[in-house]
């Protein structure tokens, strides 16, 4: 199951996602924002974080005007690792060897055509396992 929310800067871009999540057959929960009315990211940030923390849901995305303030909500709760991507590179990186458990997205920064791809990246890219990247993690937890 996949946590999606947004802000305004992010509502369309994240109904672009939901329907191709769809597409896919793939499970999502939608957090919110439902509508382009003004409203306060930390609140949909904190709570795809927190669906994502708890096990509620395995992986997480969020979305806002730039990406930057929501990731960095994200990463304020304990086990989040989330990544700003603007490129399908970053995406792959961030799984292989972060294992990112959110991918965070910038609605006024990546078009709707490469947003997909790089949402597609995050979601089938696994974590390499490598002892390296496990050991960075570990102390990035610590």
């Amino acid at each position: 199951m996949i946590a999606i929310g947004s802000d305004q800067g992010g509502f369309e871009l994240k109904q672009a996602i939901m329907k191709h999540l769809k597409e896919r057959n793939l499970e999502f929960k939608d957090y919110g924002s439902y509508s382009e009315e003004s409203v306060d990211y930390p609140e949909y940030g904190r709570k795809v974080a927190e669906a994502v923390a708890d096990g509620t849901c395995d992986r997480g995305i969020l979305i806002c005007g730039t990406g930057i303030g929501i990731s960095i909500v994200a990463n304020k709760v304990k086990g989040i690792r989330a990544a700003l991507c603007t490129d399908c590179f970053m995406a792959e990186a961030t799984r292989q060897h972060n294992d990112a458990n959110v991918l965070a997205l910038g609605g006024r920064v990546v078009g709707p055509g490469l947003a997909l791809k790089i949402v597609d990246t995050f979601l089938d890219t696994e974590f390499s396992n490598e002892e390296r990247h496990i050991r960075r993690i570990k102390m990035i937890e610590e």
